[in-house]
């Protein structure tokens, strides 16, 4: 219908009567008139938002399968469900590498998606450097201004936005010397590559000052690296486990060194006690990973900026204790503690 005016009949190359040429004129007109209305209202204006019987597609970018990494996509996922919004997943692993994910967030960038949810720090850099053109939520990061994910922490200024899952360092090291008061050292294995693992272990030291602490430190380029980095540090009282994906993906080689090495191994989240570490004092991961998804929610349907959405973090914080775990690490949890616990792993 795009050429309105053509006098002739191709079929029967006869002349169109002027009358008649008139009447498909004005009905040519008024189905443009009505393509346009119809695909105004498809795309939806980015202003109306949406509402009951909503179907989004979205791609999640998961940088590798650990339990803190696994519970926040689900948690996302869940937020959904709970809304009642029916979505096509697309959800992609890197395996913990990061030309994976790279890969990952460049297909995500041609495919016809109306948001991309990137999990860890590695992950939503690649979808930040590649996708452009439509809305990147990110969870499990620790700083998002230091990675360069935003302009800043409360006003993004871009497509990106999201949750931060940065720990209370200083709370979690001082369940070293609520357990093991005479403690002097602890030791520290993080990423050298992860720009969120170096924020943690700067607040780990900080910390440590005013604890009358000394931290040893040691960084890998993968997790294969780990067990050489956590002997390298020698005799410690304690390791600290950050949020560091290439650390947390193998923390039974963590568990293992704690129990040889009689030394207290303090986690940063659940999944890590629940995994052979002694207690923490950490974000419930499935929660953060809810409280993105209602982000992405305000985004598709209520049209919502990213740019105008501050780096949101958790205020949820869990007590997680595992008595039998510190037994086998030379350490007693102190009852008090098991009393305060929002959860004790049996």
């Amino acid at each position: 219908m795009s050429n309105a005016e053509f006098v002739t009949d191709p079929h029967r190359r006869t002349e169109i009567p002027k009358g008649r040429r008139m009447r498909l004129s004005k009905m040519a007109t008024a189905m443009v008139a009505v393509g346009s209305i119809l695909a105004v209202s498809a795309c939806g204006g980015g202003e109306s938002g949406g509402g009951e019987g909503d179907s989004f597609s979205i791609g999640v970018s998961q940088l590798v399968q650990h339990p803190a990494l696994d519970a926040a996509t689900e948690g996302f996922k869940k937020s959904f469900e709970d809304a009642g919004v029916d979505v096509e997943w697309d959800v992609q692993n890197a395996q913990g590498e990061q030309a994976n994910a790279t890969s990952i967030a460049q297909q995500f960038a041609s495919d016809d998606l109306d948001l991309v949810l990137a999990v860890a720090t590695p992950a939503a850099q690649a979808a930040a450097q590649a996708i452009t053109d439509k809305p990147v939520l990110f969870t499990a990061v620790t700083d998002a201004e230091e990675a360069g994910l935003v302009d800043s922490n409360d006003s993004p200024g871009g497509n990106v936005t999201g949750t931060s899952d940065l720990n209370p360092v200083e709370e979690q090291l001082k369940l070293v010397k609520d357990v093991k008061p005479d403690a002097k050292t602890v030791g520290i294995v993080y990423s050298s590559g992860e720009v969120n693992s170096q924020v943690q272990v700067d607040l780990a030291k900080k910390a440590a000052e005013g604890l009358g602490v000394e931290i040893k430190e040691a960084t890998i380029a993968n997790s294969g690296e780990l067990a050489q980095a956590v002997d390298s540090l020698g005799k410690v009282d304690a390791y600290y486990v950050p949020t560091d994906n290439n650390v947390v993906s193998a923390v039974s080689t963590m568990v293992q060194a704690a129990e040889k090495n009689k030394a207290l191994l303090v986690g940063s989240e659940a999944g890590q006690v629940e995994s052979g570490a002694a207690i923490t004092r950490g974000i419930d991961y499935t929660k953060l990973g809810e409280q993105t998804g209602e982000m992405a929610l305000k985004i598709l349907q209520d049209g919502k900026k990213p740019a105008e959405m501050p780096v949101e973090t958790s205020s949820n914080l869990e007590l997680v204790v595992n008595p039998k775990a510190a037994e086998a690490q030379g350490a007693e949890i102190p009852q008090k503690l098991i009393d305060e616990a929002d959860n004790v792993i049996e």
